[in-house]
């Protein structure tokens, strides 16, 4: 293993050290280990709050900012925040309308969410994401993951909170953008977690991971390398069969790196992804490729494709300003 740590004990406090060195917009506490926008609370605005395992960045804490969360709880590696954590970025962001806890769902996050949202002075409302088609409940599992439509999640329900929106719209919007979206992983190597020091499973050079997890979960199967345009049609054909489009529908499409895979590689399965898409009759109105949920060093890719309707795009374009996210501001 090759990394630059100095203790794989301390790397997730010491890279929030980090953080907070390169953007003093924002506050973060490493007592309480949490990340909240520098303006927090905003009187009258409802709080967004979503965290889980560190290893996912720039999910969570690098969207943060003007348009998207008000606060995040970096847990350990692959590890849920504890309640106290949540508990203490809840109140941090608290402006008097509400908090809006984000979940994906993990046995850990779901359970630490919950108990937090039982000892909040304010009104909690809580939105689970589940996106991920690969999967709908398993040894792994307990049901379908939350994965890369945290992200649009985040950005739309964040938009309509900027602009004072009440609590239960907030929840609404974020509730209907997750129903909306599906996402598919494909895995070309495993990640490698500091504390362990070598790959989370083994992986022949001529094999893939289909349907994997971002904590390097098992997906469907276990199958042979091909070509980029039959990966990109083994992960379209599972999520247009899970949540079909008809045709002349918009889409917003994340196209995610894992950690380890290059933009080069990252734009060219966009351009498979966009043909199929076309091909289905579905034209992709708004766009992102690039590693914005990911699994440490994993090789590898997720799509997410979100059916999109004018208010949603609408939302998904206005200003955003956070380390991971940025534009119109």
């Amino acid at each position: 293993m090759k990394k630059f740590i100095n203790d794989p004990d301390a790397v997730v406090r010491e890279a929030l050290a980090g953080m907070a060195a390169a953007h003093p917009e924002l506050r973060v506490d490493l007592d309480e280990q949490i990340i909240v926008r520098a303006d927090a609370p905003r009187p009258g605005k409802v709080g967004l709050v979503s965290g889980g395992g560190s290893g996912h960045e720039p999910l969570h804490g690098g969207f943060v900012g003007l348009g998207m969360l008000d606060a995040a709880c970096p847990g350990e590696i692959f590890t849920s925040p504890v309640p106290d954590q949540i508990l203490a970025a809840t109140r941090a962001v608290d402006g008097g309308a509400g908090v809006l806890h984000i979940v994906k769902n993990y046995t850990g996050d779901v359970m630490n969410f919950e108990m937090a949202a039982e000892d909040a002075e304010t009104p909690i409302e809580s939105v689970l994401v589940d996106d991920d088609v690969a999967v709908d409940g398993s040894t792994w599992t307990a049901g379908r993951r939350g994965t890369g439509a945290t992200l649009l999640v985040e950005k739309i329900a964040g938009a309509l909170a900027e602009q004072g929106a009440a609590l239960a719209e907030v929840a609404a919007v974020a509730r209907d953008v997750n129903e909306r979206s599906a996402s598919f992983a494909i895995a070309l190597t495993a990640g490698t977690t500091p504390a362990a020091g070598k790959p989370g499973f083994d992986l022949p050079e001529d094999e893939i991971e289909v349907g994997v997890g971002i904590h390097g979960e098992p997906g469907r199967a276990r199958e042979q390398l091909r070509p980029a345009r039959d990966l990109a049609a083994r992960i379209v054909e599972p999520i247009l069969t899970a949540k079909p489009l008809a045709p002349g529908s918009e889409v917003i499409v994340l196209v995610n790196g894992l950690g380890g895979t290059p933009l080069l590689e990252l734009y060219l399965m966009f351009s498979e992804v966009s043909r199929l898409l076309a091909d289905a009759g579905v034209r992709v109105a708004r766009s992102l490729v690039g590693n914005y949920v990911t699994s440490l060093d994993m090789a590898g890719m997720s799509l997410t494709v979100c059916r999109a309707d004018e208010r949603i795009l609408r939302l998904w374009d206005a200003p955003v300003r956070t380390p991971g996210l940025r534009w119109g501001a």
